[in-house]
């Protein structure tokens, strides 16, 4: 099988949106996140600058409502975005947090792992996430509620890593840092820094064509209207950034940051929002279509035809 040269690490966090410009509701500007800062040339998207490009990395703004009215919500939104279909507008509403029942067959059909590995010869595809052993015990049940992403994998055939893969430095805790590990029944579990997560995002990236990893406190710190949590969370998120940039293989290697739709961005608002949501690349962006990446429904097309392009 001849070795492809180029990979795509997609880092998925819930419920981010780029949103104003002002520090009392936008944790993303009171936080000032040092990574990102400096990755972005000082700046960061707002809804009155909704790009942002430096020599290293260009940050887009994507729509998450996608023609649909009300609020847009995790089932549909991580189906869309894993799938590049409208999930939105086949049942004609936003729907989550879990995946709508209807929308499981689009996601076995179309989702992202499924369709790399039916290319021929196939992509190598991975999931980064490490999980407790009270996830598999959930798997072995009815499995009435999965996230889209977990749903894929599963039904894709995409291993799902545990506490061993943990320990080995061969997968990364859905938190980051897997500090809640030992509240949950592995008081071995190593605990990271966010910088050295990203280090092992990074080493596990570069074992595969296409990988996602996937991260949702953020979105919880936003429902909960948390100033500090939310402060926690992404500099959390800003330091595996960094511990990534410094790792991967930046001349083959597309690193794309993306969401589902906004909530954390307005901090003194329950309910996720309609702001659009930011689409963070950097390293091999050559040959990234990013002017076709209108809205979240454009995000897996064009990874698709990054990998394609010879």
């Amino acid at each position: 099988m001849p070795e492809r040269r180029r990979r795509v690490l997609l880092v998925f966090v819930d419920g981010l949106g780029v949103g104003v410009k002002d520090p009392r509701r936008n944790p993303c500007f009171a936080t000032k996140p040092p990574f990102l800062l400096d990755l972005l040339g000082g700046r960061l998207p707002s809804l009155r600058n909704r790009e942002v490009e430096s020599d290293s990395a260009l940050c887009i703004a994507a729509d998450a409502n996608l023609g649909v009215k009300g609020l847009p919500q995790s089932g549909t939104g991580q189906a869309t975005l894993y799938t590049g279909v409208n999930c939105p507008r086949i049942i004609k509403q936003h729907f989550g947090p879990y995946l709508y029942s209807t929308l499981k067959p689009v996601v076995e059909e179309h989702n992202v792992f499924e369709v790399l590995q039916e290319e021929e010869p196939p992509f190598s595809v991975a999931l980064a996430n490490a999980f407790p052993q009270r996830f598999f015990d959930y798997l072995q049940g009815p499995r009435r509620r999965m996230v889209a992403g977990m749903y894929a994998a599963l039904v894709s055939g995409v291993p799902f890593r545990d506490v061993t893969h943990l320990k080995r430095g061969e997968g990364i805790s859905t938190d980051i840092t897997a500090e809640r590990w030992a509240q949950i029944g592995h008081p071995d579990a190593p605990v990271l820094t966010p910088y050295l997560a990203g280090k092992t995002l990074a080493s596990v990236a570069e074992q595969y064509d296409f990988t996602l990893y996937e991260y949702f406190l953020t979105d919880k710190a936003g429902h909960e209207m948390d100033m500090e949590f939310a402060a926690r969370t992404l500099l959390n998120v800003d330091g595996l950034l960094r511990g990534l940039y410094d790792s991967i293989d930046l001349e083959n290697t597309l690193v794309l940051v993306t969401s589902d739709h906004g909530n954390i961005e307005e901090i003194g608002i329950k309910t996720h929002t309609r702001n659009p949501v930011p689409v963070l690349l950097f390293g091999n962006r050559a040959g990234f279509d990013h002017g076709s990446v209108i809205s979240i429904q454009h995000i897996v097309p064009a990874i698709r035809s990054f990998l394609l392009e010879k």
